[in-house]
Formats: structure tokens, sequence, C-alpha cells
């Protein structure tokens, strides 16, 4: 206990004693957090991007006219027994009829042709959402089996499909794009930390000299730095997660007006203690682990 309590007492001894050095460290830290917090909600945003570009497509199968509603519905439950649907969606000849009337309904002469048929010129639809982009293939092939044929008169992916291939070309590069960017940026932002923290304890070369003259252990030696490299995590954690909270109250709105699915305030609030700890996390991992690795390596303790 009581080499411990030393321990702490040089590590605090030698933060206070470097003043302006480690401001300058728990500068760079706090950039490095913020880097850090920032990637965490960009991937956040990205998600919410994504999600709302695949909410948007879909694949909608037309039935012939003399198709009951029994055996469309006898497809519906077909359909949501494939693990690759979400849901499926039946639209009914009356109910596709009401839909194109309200979408057009501010143009006359549509409603005043609509209004001269005896009969209903639209057909009955299943509108079949996928978990994610690369099932509607699957689900395309499995509509195309000759059972079907006898009842379908028309399934949207041929028309659909340049699109959807583009769209999931797009979600697997903006996914792979933004895990690469997320690893170099930590990796560059541990570098950065990592090469300020060598050069504050490079400034007490002398006194860990001294300390390895009078016999003190190597475990002694780095301690009052791991301690060091704790105090800059922590205060630096607690300082950036504050800067990071009028940041998401200026970036929410503008976020909200281009991706309306992504509630940035909202994901803060509620993640808000698991975002703090992350960063405590993060920081104090960084100050101790470049604090035991810059004494290792620069200082061949």
């Amino acid at each position: 206990m009581v080499t411990l309590f030393r321990v702490f007492k040089y590590g605090w001894q030698n933060f206070w004693r470097n003043g302006w050095l480690s401001v300058s460290t728990i500068a760079i830290m706090i950039l490095a957090l913020l880097v850090f917090e920032g990637l965490i909600l960009f991937n956040v945003i990205s998600n919410g991007a994504l999600r709302a570009i695949q909410d948007k497509v879909d694949i909608s199968v037309y039935f012939k006219s003399n198709v009951s509603e029994d055996t469309i519905l006898s497809l519906k439950r077909s359909l949501e027994g494939l693990d690759e649907v979400n849901y499926v969606e039946y639209v009914s000849q009356e109910q596709a009829l009401a839909n194109f009337k309200a979408r057009h309904a501010n143009e006359d002469t549509i409603t005043q042709t609509l209004s001269e048929l005896d009969t209903n010129p639209l057909l009955a639809s299943l509108n079949i959402k996928a978990k994610d982009l690369h099932r509607y293939e699957s689900i395309a092939s499995y509509l195309e089996k000759p059972d079907f044929q006898d009842e379908i008169e028309k399934v949207t992916y041929a028309q659909n499909q340049v699109v959807i291939d583009r769209l999931t070309a797009l979600v697997d590069n903006l996914s792979r794009g933004g895990f690469a960017l997320t690893i170099f940026l930590a990796f560059l932002a541990a570098i950065v930390t990592f090469n300020t923290i060598r050069l504050a304890i490079f400034s007490s070369s002398d006194q860990l000299g001294i300390m390895r003259l009078v016999g003190a252990s190597n475990a002694f030696v780095r301690g009052p730095f791991m301690v060091e490299g704790l105090m800059y995590g922590v205060i630096s954690a607690l300082i950036g997660f504050l800067l990071f909270i009028p940041i998401i109250g200026f970036l929410s709105p503008h976020i909200a007006s281009f991706v309306p699915e992504v509630g940035l305030q909202d994901y803060f609030n509620a993640n808000l203690i698991s975002l703090l700890l992350y960063q405590l996390l993060f920081g104090v991992a960084l100050g101790v682990i470049s604090s035991v690795i810059a004494t290792r390596r620069y200082l061949s303790i």
C-alpha cells in the first residue's frame, strides 16, 4: 500500500509539475477523443441513412384480375415464411384504386377518366420488403416458380434490378469505407497521443535515471507515468464529452433535414451514459498504454 501510495503521489506531482506539457497532452488527447466520439456518431448517421435507403426499396407482385383473394393471401403467407422476407403488404384492387385516386386528386383529367370507367383497371398486388438488399434476387427467383405463373401478371424486380444492384453496391461500399475510415482515424489519434506522451516522459528522463540508480524497480519507475496517463485520459474524456454536447445540439437539426430518419439528439440522449463510458475507457486505455510503451521503448526500461 505504501508503494502504491507513492506511485500515485509521484504521478500526481509529475502531472502538476509539468503544467504546460500536461495541458498540451490533454489538448491532443481531447482532439483524439473527439475523433473517436465523432466516429461513433458517424457510424450511427451512416447506418441510419443506409436503413432509410433500404426502406425505400421493395418489389411488387401484380396478380391477374381473375385470381381470387384467398389465392393471393395464400401466397402472402408463403412469402412471409421465407427467411429473406421482412414483411409483405397486401393491396387489393379497391385499395389500389383508392391510393391511385388520392395520388392524382388534383389532376382533373385522370379523375374524370376513372369516373367514366365501368371496371377497376388496377390489379391486386403484394408489396414485399426484404430484410436487406441482397435478398431481393432470391425472392424474385422464388416468385418465378412454375406454380405461380398462372396467377402472377408481373413482378417489378426485373425493372428495378438495376436500381437495387446499384444501391446494394453503394451500401456495401459505404459500409467498408466507414469501417476503414474508423480504423485509420483511430490509429492516427493513437499515434499522435503516443508521441505527445512520449515527449512528456522524455522531459523527465533525468528523474528516471536517478530512480533507477537508487534501485527502483521497473514497475515502480513506470507507475507514476501510468498514473499520469490515467489522469490525462480521464480529464480528456470528461472535457471532450462536455465539448460534444453543444456540437450535437448544433449538428442535430442539420442532419435531421438531410436524413429525417436519423435522430442524432435522441440517440445521444438515450445513450448518454454509454457514450461517456466509451470516452473514459478509450481515454484511459490510450493514456495508460501510451505511457507503458513510451517508457519501455524510448527510455529502455
